[in-house]
This record gives structure tokens, C-alpha cells and sequence, in this order.
């Protein structure tokens, strides 16, 4: 197979996959290129996804790796036939990397838990909080930078209103984050008014940690968990002044997973969430 031109989050995450494979069996790239016939050079190029991998490649390097676990390498063929692209594809030159490395994981994702302290989660945030957010990036960011960021954030949002299969999405917000009036009171109040419609839908939940609520663990950044079809495939998507930072290790996931458990133990049902969030907009 042809040498890639840009390498994706997916298929990043395969090659990562297959190489965790190989080194649980103890085998060398020059050992696993042997038995599958080629050389460590292919074996290198296909987990380092400079070079895609067939479906039948992907099976027979499973039995070489001794993998019995079914699930999962059916979710790798998956991945490894999936049609290059999206159209998150259109912000490739406009947007960092990591952007549109975030939509894509979202896309694929069969659920979704996020924990937010201080913002709104992204999917769902107005366009006008969006924008008011984006205004106070440091560096600044062009008008047409930031309508870029707006316009694929927005995007972003199609998962939550998949007709065929709906995207389970829960949302844990801290009381703060639902106090805080970036681009004035209007926004604000809007804001709020859209997390309560949205709360209505029967693929969404959204958990408020009050003020006067128990102690839970978090370090203040955001937390996206995006559930895989089998959890080795599950990824966590830290938010850091520096980006996005997509975490795969097993041990870290299990953390983030653990973590959000205990802030959702913290916060308060989906009713009273809701009697929260509308009080706070009535006073406005």
C-alpha cells in the first residue's frame, strides 16, 4: 500500500493497537514481520500508519499475536475499513490538528461522558457562547478564525441528533460552570435555556454538581470520555491550555472512568438538575 500523505487520529490509534498486540506477545517487529511473511520495516510502517493494513492482515497478525478476544479484533478490521475522510476534513488547513482530531474520535465514539467545571461542554454550547468563549483565546484569534472554530464546534453537535442510532451523551457540569456569563447576561440566559431544551432529549443527560454538593475528584480541566465498541478502543480526551490531548493507555482510562464516576455520584438527578439550571437562568 501506498505511503500516507496525513496520517488521522483512527488510524493512528490502530497501528497503536496492533503494536500493543505484538509487544503482549513478547514479539519483536523483526519476529512479527517474519511470521506474517514481509519484513520489520512493514511491520514498523503499519504500526507507525505511514501504510494502511487489510482486514485479512489484521486476523492473521491477531493469530500471530495470540489474540483470542473476538470483539476486539473485529472492532480493528472495522476501523481498518473505514473510508478516509469526513467532513471534518474541510477544516484540515484552517484548524489545529487536534480539532479535528477531536471531531473525529466524537464521530466514531458509540457514547460519550463529559465532566466540565468552569465551561459549558462543547456539544453543547450555543453559537453565540462559542463565539464569546473563542474571543478571549490567548493568542487572539482573526474574526474569521474564530468563525472557523464556531462553525465546527457546531458541527460537531450533528452526533447528538443521529435518527438511526442515538448518540448517548451524559453531561457533568459543575454549578460554576452554569454561573459563569461569558459574552453577558443575553448569552448567558440563552445558553442556559438551550441546555434545558436539550436536556429534554431521550439520548441526553445532564448532571449539575450544586455548590453545596459532596467533594469529588478532578483537576480542573475538562474530561471527554469517548466510549469505543470494546473498552481496549475507549479514548479520553483531555482539555489543556495547550490543546487537546487524546489519552488510549488502559491504566489512565480506567482513572478518567473512575473520575467520572464519582463527579456524577456528586451531582444531582436529571429533575433537579434542571429545576437548578432554570432557576439560575430566571435570575438573569
Amino acid at each position: 500500500m501506498p505511503v500516507r500523505s496525513h496520517v488521522t487520529a483512527r488510524q493512528l490509534r490502530l497501528g497503536i493497537e496492533l503494536r500493543k498486540l505484538r509487544e503482549r506477545a513478547s514479539l519483536s517487529s523483526t519476529e512479527a514481520g517474519r511470521l506474517l511473511g514481509t519484513s520489520q520495516a512493514q511491520i514498523s510502517n503499519i504500526e507507525a500508519s505511514r501504510v494502511g493494513v487489510s482486514a485479512d492482515r489484521i486476523r492473521t497478525l491477531a493469530r500471530n499475536y495470540s489474540c483470542t478476544d473476538g470483539a476486539l479484533v473485529d472492532a480493528l478490521v472495522g476501523m481498518a475499513s473505514e473510508r478516509p475522510g469526513g467532513w471534518w476534513n474541510e477544516y484540515r488547513e484552517t484548524l489545529p490538528t487536534n480539532l479535528i482530531d477531536l471531531a473525529e474520535t466524537e464521530h466514531h465514539a458509540t457514547a460519550l461522558r463529559v465532566a466540565q467545571v468552569i465551561n459549558i461542554p462543547g456539544l453543547l454550547q450555543t453559537a453565540d457562547h462559542a463565539r464569546a468563549l473563542f474571543r478571549e483565546s490567548v493568542p487572539a484569534l482573526l474574526p474569521h478564525e474564530i468563525e472557523f472554530r464556531v462553525s465546527h464546534r457546531i458541527k460537531r453537535q450533528s452526533v447528538l441528533y443521529r435518527k438511526a442510532s442515538p448518540f448517548p451523551y451524559t453531561a457533568i457540569i459543575h454549578e460554576a460552570a452554569l454561573r459563569m456569563q461569558f459574552g453577558g447576561p443575553a448569552t448567558a440566559k440563552a445558553q442556559l435555556e438551550h441546555l434545558m431544551a436539550m436536556s429534554e432529549l431521550s439520548n441526553v443527560t445532564i448532571a449539575v454538581i450544586p455548590f453545596n454538593g459532596a467533594s469529588f475528584p478532578t483537576s480542573g480541566h475538562g474530561i471527554d470520555y469517548d466510549y469505543g465498541p470494546v473498552t481496549q478502543l475507549d479514548t479520553a480526551v483531555l482539555e489543556t491550555a495547550h490543546g487537546s490531548a487524546l489519552i488510549d493507555s488502559a491504566a489512565r482510562l480506567e482513572k478518567y472512568r473512575l473520575t467520572l464516576d464519582r463527579m456524577e455520584s456528586a451531582a444531582l438527578g436529571s429533575n433537579q438538575s434542571r429545576e437548578l439550571i432554570h432557576r439560575i437562568a430566571k435570575d438573569l
